[in-house]
């Protein structure tokens, strides 16, 4: 259960500003296409704001994507996911959230490179597609207390 309300607090709280800037979010149910291949995703929560380039039935352009932690993806969200998600052109950020703990490895790319940091506890990500901050407070409200 804390899965879909860690996800589920990330799309409700981005929602708005997502709507604002003229963006889709979408949560796991959408697909997630990549263009140089015939592999695909379903995310946790995933914001595109270059609405010119979407697939038939996927997305192909996403700013920001976000993954929850469970056992059994934990290996594949931070590996194998992170090299797919990372060679995706448009993708800016790259959130991957623990569901035990109040815990968000951010990923941010600067220019060619990736850099990675945490917020543990408390604090806020950087959204930068949609020049806003998400706090911890907001990402784990009603499942984990800071």
């Amino acid at each position: 259960m804390p899965h879909s309300l860690i996800s589920g607090n990330i799309f409700g709280h981005l929602y708005a500003s997502a709507q604002q800037a003229g963006c889709r979010i979408h949560q796991s149910d959408m697909r997630l296409s990549l263009e140089a291949s015939s592999t695909y995703f379903y995310p946790d929560v995933m914001l595109v704001c270059d609405t010119t380039r979407t697939g038939k039935m996927a997305e192909v352009a996403p700013c920001l994507l976000v993954e929850v932690l469970s056992p059994s993806t934990a290996a594949n969200d931070r590996v194998g996911k992170y090299a797919m998600y990372t060679a995706i052109p448009s993708l800016q950020t790259y959130l991957i959230a623990e569901q035990d703990e109040r815990r968000v490895y951010v990923y941010q790319r600067d220019g060619q490179k990736w850099n990675l940091s945490e917020s543990i506890g408390g604090g806020a990500v950087q959204i930068s597609c949609l020049g806003r901050r998400l706090s911890l407070d907001e990402i784990y409200g009603g499942v984990l207390q800071g």
